[in-house]
């Protein structure tokens, strides 16, 4: 059985939100997505609220596209966040590497969020953060089963439960397509690791863009250990790509507040 009270092994941790992208499939395309807003508030609110409560020594924001609104309503909400511009969107990868010199001296773990990612829980992470510590890996990979995974990367494991490998849904076999455990894009990374591997990842698709989860190649090929940990709050990891998933995390916090 898992333990997951909080660890008493303890490391500086710092929270990097990726929130640099443009809402194409939602209702305004030329508004960032991160400023949608849920009950009032921008999701990417709710997102820098969870890296404080997780007592993130260090919080960094990545803004990009329409990126002065996002600064703006950021300085006045949470005047404490360090913020970093991604100028071209070329890739999740990309964006970590925009932190670099703002996490050079850091010593610790880094965990990656998502600005359109607003249901995820401090309890969640928590339990990821700990995972990470408990099984002295590299990295962990908060991750779920899904009834339905098409299109999501898949987490294929080892004996000993550890990431072997994350596949890709277009590059899965049919016996990988049948697994419903998915990588939900959250992360806890040692951070040395984590730009040692950054170096090592190449824009290898049509887009051009340098994607995070190339890291783990690198983590691999070193032998360094991925640990993952499956959420049971499916709706938790659930992210805002369209008007209607706007719609859907909406009715998930109003039934949170009745709650």
């Amino acid at each position: 059985m898992q333990n997951n009270k909080i660890s008493n092994i303890q490391r500086p941790l710092a929270a990097v939100i990726m929130a640099a992208g443009k809402g194409t499939r939602m209702k305004d395309a030329t508004m960032a997505k991160v400023m949608y807003e849920v009950l009032g508030k921008p999701m990417v609110h709710y997102v820098v609220d969870l890296a404080m409560t997780l007592k993130a020594s260090r919080v960094i924001v990545i803004a990009g596209y329409q990126r002065d609104t996002v600064i703006r309503y950021l300085q006045n909400s949470h005047p404490d966040v360090e913020i970093v511009v991604q100028a071209e969107q070329l890739g999740t990868g990309h964006a970590i590497m925009q932190t670099k010199a703002a996490l050079g001296t850091f010593t610790g773990d880094v965990v990656i969020l998502s600005g359109d990612v607003p249901l995820l829980t401090a309890e969640s992470m928590q339990k990821l953060i700990n995972y990470h510590l408990q099984t002295e890996a590299s990295a962990a990979i908060l991750t779920a089963d899904f009834s339905d995974p098409t299109g999501y990367g898949r987490i294929i494991r080892n004996d000993d439960g550890s990431v072997k490998r994350i596949v890709e849904h277009k590059d899965a076999t049919e016996e990988e397509r049948r697994v419903n455990e998915i990588n939900s894009g959250i992360y806890v990374f040692n951070r040395q690791k984590l730009f040692t591997a950054l170096q090592h990842i190449k824009p290898q698709n049509v887009q051009n863009e340098y994607y995070l989860t190339d890291v783990f190649g690198h983590f691999w090929t070193q032998q360094w250990k991925v640990s993952a940990l499956k959420t049971k709050q499916v709706e938790e990891i659930m992210g805002v790509n369209t008007a209607q998933q706007l719609e859907e995390v909406k009715q998930v916090f109003l039934v949170r507040k009745q709650n």
